[in-house]
């Protein structure tokens, strides 16, 4: 088993062949701790892995479960120099920077050892299949905002929801537009239902125009939170504040419906 020191030694130096970045652990808990002490070690006298940090700094921004807790330090330093150049400016004292790193890491080890919601990357890992860049990005936008940015969390739920809509609708007839420019989520997702023959009053069945309304309600519902919540529109003097469990609820439930389209055009050859 690889000694933890050795995570720390500079990049670039030659010690048996050692690479660092091969020998850091595969547990995801793990690798957060090892950051955490590597750049410990770096802030009090001691020196990291440059390759170490990118890789763990680029592993943590672009899991959409964790890019909202990252300390913000670890967003702007790109290397470990930069992060040397900003924790000596910050701090001058061993103590206090241990005690800063700790508490930064805080939240994201706690959101790590308690594991991504399951629905949550069920959602992303399915619509990371869709040939649409931007419908992936918007998602992971999404999930990232949810616990610093609830409202502009709903605001990216409702423009999912959008962006899928248009998406599905241009692959049904790319060479006539389904929708205008005006439209709105409500008229998108309708047309969009009806198309894949989603809506309630295409079945007969009672179960299911009783599920299919739901999912028009909960469409509705994502736009109109967003038109009253969301960061799109001023606020007067006594605005409603959105909490974090709010905005995780509209975010997973645009997520749900957002793979349930695509998977039902995937379905239909769309």
């Amino acid at each position: 088993m690889t000694g933890s020191d050795d995570f720390f030694k500079p990049s670039g130096s030659a010690d048996d062949g050692f690479d660092p970045v091969a020998s850091l652990p595969t547990d995801r808990i793990e690798r957060a701790l090892t950051f955490r002490t590597a750049l410990i070690n770096e802030a009090t006298g001691g020196s990291m892995s440059s390759a170490v940090y990118k890789v763990l700094r680029a592993e943590l921004l672009a899991d959409p479960s964790l890019a909202s807790l990252v300390p913000r330090f670890i967003r702007v330093c790109q290397d470990s120099g930069d992060f040397w150049q900003f924790i000596k400016a910050e701090y001058s004292t061993y103590a206090e920077r241990r005690t800063y790193l700790r508490e930064q890491f805080a939240p994201l080890m706690e959101r790590i050892e308690q594991g991504a919601s399951p629905s949550s990357t069920f959602i992303t890992e399915g619509l990371q299949t869709f040939d649409a860049a931007e419908v992936h990005r918007v998602w992971s936008k999404a999930i990232s905002r949810c616990e610093q940015d609830p409202e502009g969390a709903v605001t990216s739920a409702r423009t999912l929801l959008e962006s899928v809509c248009m998406y599905v609708l241009d692959g049904i007839d790319a060479n006539t537009p389904l929708y205008g420019p005006g439209d709105d989520l409500p008229k998108l997702y309708r047309l969009t239902a009806e198309k894949l023959n989603l809506a309630p009053s295409q079945h007969t069945e009672q179960v299911f125009k009783q599920l299919l309304g739901g999912c028009v309600t909960v469409v509705e519902g994502v736009g109109a939170i967003r038109n009253r919540l969301g960061d799109a529109h001023g606020k007067g003097r006594r605005p409603v504040r959105i909490a974090a469990r709010h905005a995780h609820l509209v975010v997973n439930l645009s997520g749900a419906m957002a793979l349930y389209l695509v998977q039902t055009a995937a379905a239909r050859g769309i």
